[in-house]
């Protein structure tokens, strides 16, 4: 799953830096499953009081499911996304998607997520092959 680049964007991007906006644009249109998840996912972080908040729902095709490993499987990507909505992306078993603000990263909830123990416990038969 490719980012769709317009000519304008490339040639940009060939001059020189390309701003955070333009290619957060270029991802919301090339990966429009992905932002909704990382979208609700930040929407819900903000409600839920700002510490944490995670999407479980698994991709109704792979097509999306491509979508979303493309966008926080991309370094770039992700980061393009976390500095856009000011917080951080971890990411579980093919489609589990948590928001943590900068002030939990490095707490005891974001230390569990994202350690080994907590990818083998969120593991599950119907999940091997996703």
């Amino acid at each position: 799953m490719s980012l769709n680049v317009s000519p304008a964007l490339l040639e940009t991007a060939g001059r020189g830096e390309v701003t955070d906006a333009e290619f957060v644009a270029c991802v919301r249109e090339s990966l429009p499953y992905a932002w909704q998840v990382v979208s609700t996912v930040m929407t819900d972080l903000r409600a839920n009081g700002g510490e944490f908040a995670d999407h479980e729902v698994p991709p109704p095709t792979e097509a999306e499911r491509g979508q979303l490993l493309r966008a926080l499987a991309s370094d770039a990507i992700r980061g393009g996304l976390e500095r856009h909505f000011g917080a951080r992306l971890a990411f579980q078993n093919c489609h589990r998607v948590a928001a943590f603000s900068p002030e939990a990263v490095g707490g005891e909830r974001y230390r569990r997520f994202v350690s080994p123990r907590g990818q083998l416990l969120n593991q599950s038969p119907e999940l091997r092959n996703c």
